[in-house]
């Protein structure tokens, strides 16, 4: 049975249909690259599957559980939204980590928040939060960075903070992990960095859908590529598939634009 299926989603923003009926599922280990040109709604797509946006038409499921039905009532209910939004990390390209925390401190601080709305917290306080914090230690050392730990956002590269953006993502041990654009806003010796990590990830199982430009990771990491054109996918396949023998000359003409073929 798919981890993932998303059916018929669609988002509008005003007259402007963004996403046009997206259908696709994933298996438990996946890891799908999402490639296009900009602006045909790949980070919609990711903004939508994370309940940062809210599709107007379409149901998301995850382990047979229907997460969100645009047509029933209570898709939209917050608290509802808040809990689901758990099965996701989203890691973002402009790393978003609070400046005002440390390296340790931003990859534990959504555990502690969650763990202080459950009953018994208070009692438990000490011991509850030396937990997250071996947790939090060890997902820093699997990023390279635990020599990083009482470092400020500001004392770090574009690397070394995206890659704690990727620990904290995976601190609410998320069962899909998503990437928007991760490297976009790194030179190539970063990028190597991030993608090391990422690459890291995907022998180890986990499950994960990229938005990339990075034509070469997509190709040696993913096992599966969506190719999204206007709102739609416009193909599907294996790397293989899309690289060396795409169907539509949309296809075509992306990947011998970037020079893969």
């Amino acid at each position: 049975m798919a981890i993932l299926e998303v059916k018929n989603l669609k988002k509008n923003f005003g007259g402007l249909e963004v996403l046009k009926g997206i259908d696709f599922s994933l298996e438990k280990g996946d890891v799908m690259a999402v490639i296009g040109s900009s602006g045909n709604g790949k980070t919609t797509l990711l903004r939508c599957i994370n309940f940062l946006e809210t599709p107007d038409e379409g149901e998301i499921t995850m382990n047979g559980e229907i997460l969100f039905d645009a047509s029933a009532k209570n898709s939209t209910d917050e608290n509802d939204i808040r809990k689901k939004r758990l099965h996701f990390g989203l890691v973002f390209q402009n790393f978003n980590l609070f400046p005002q925390y440390t390296v340790l401190g931003n990859v534990m601080l959504a555990k502690e928040l969650l763990e202080k709305e459950k009953p018994g917290f208070a009692k438990n306080r000490k011991k509850i939060k030396a937990e997250i914090e071996a947790e939090a230690k060890a997902l820093l050392e699997e990023v390279g960075l635990s020599d990083k730990l009482d470092f400020y956002p500001h004392q770090l590269s574009g690397g070394q903070q995206q890659r704690v953006a990727i620990a904290r993502a995976l601190a609410l041990k998320p069962d899909i992990l998503c990437f928007d654009e991760p490297t976009s806003a790194l030179d190539p010796e970063l990028t190597a960095e991030v993608l090391k990590v990422i690459k890291s990830l995907a022998k180890s199982n986990m499950t994960m859908i990229v938005v990339t430009h990075e034509m070469t990771f997509a190709r040696e990491v993913a096992n599966r590529i969506i190719f999204m054109d206007e709102g739609r996918i416009l193909e599907e396949g294996s790397p293989e598939d899309i690289f060396e023998n795409p169907k539509h000359e949309r296809v075509r003409e992306f990947i011998g634009g970037i020079g893969t073929i």
